[in-house]
């Protein structure tokens, strides 16, 4: 796959990902970067601007462009770890690769366990999505799962709680318990949570809004839905 970027390839290089072919543009004048690529042994050829856009379909790529290993899943049994109090983020049906990425900046930010998605009517994780993420998608674990509402009730026996969000919901985001296993639940940008899902929930909350918009971004939404579990 295609990666873009100075953060995310630097982040790649440092987490070993397997890299096919390194492209820096070639009026570069970035030595700092180009040394850092040589002193991680990286190879790399010198590409006009006009295939770096191609490459990227007119992606920001800051004149450096990968093709490397693509992304992978993990289970859900390989990210449970039962010796800790464990937070993880479940989303309902993302579809824009931009709010994914800003969601994984904020998933390392405040070192949730993993995020919890859909294989159906879920966004995949694309170059754009690693270049939003400015490289964090390096660090967080990715988990598939075939149906989030069984997957809500799976976790659930195991003790932890679904804390779910609405604009409708009576409690406040400032209710979420912090010490607890959690698995806190974003809806999509358009419809936000599902019906079924709402009903697997142990708790909606809602975040308070003053202003004449009804509502946030959901990567902005969920930032702060997660540093409230701090």
């Amino acid at each position: 796959m295609i990666i873009y970027g100075k953060n995310v390839i630097r982040e790649a290089v440092l987490n070993k990902r397997p890299i096919y072919k390194m492209h820096v543009d070639e009026k570069s004048t970035d030595t700092k970067f180009i040394n850092f690529l040589e002193q991680n042994n990286v190879k790399f050829v010198k590409t006009n601007k006009g295939e770096l856009n191609n490459l990227t379909n007119n992606g920001v790529h800051n004149g450096v462009v990968a093709d490397v290993k693509p992304y992978e899943y993990v289970s859900l049994e390989s990210a449970l770890d039962e010796s800790k109090v464990q937070k993880f983020l479940m989303l309902d049906e993302i579809q824009d690769p931009h709010n994914l990425g800003a969601i994984l900046r904020s998933v390392e930010a405040t070192k949730f366990d993993g995020v919890i998605v859909s294989k159906s009517n879920q966004v995949e994780l694309t170059g754009a999505v690693a270049k939003t993420s400015s490289g964090a998608i390096e660090h967080v674990k990715m988990i598939l799962v075939s149906n989030l509402y069984q997957t809500i009730l799976k976790m659930q026996e195991k003790g932890f709680i679904a804390i779910g969000t609405a604009g409708e919901a009576k409690h406040s985001y400032t209710e979420i318990p912090k010490d607890k296993p959690l698995v806190i639940i974003m809806g999509n940008e358009a419809e936000g949570l599902r019906p079924l899902i709402k009903k697997g929930c142990d708790m909606l909350v809602s975040i308070p809004m003053f202003g004449k918009v009804n509502s946030l971004n959901v990567s902005v939404a969920t930032a702060l839905m997660l540093y409230q579990t701090i």
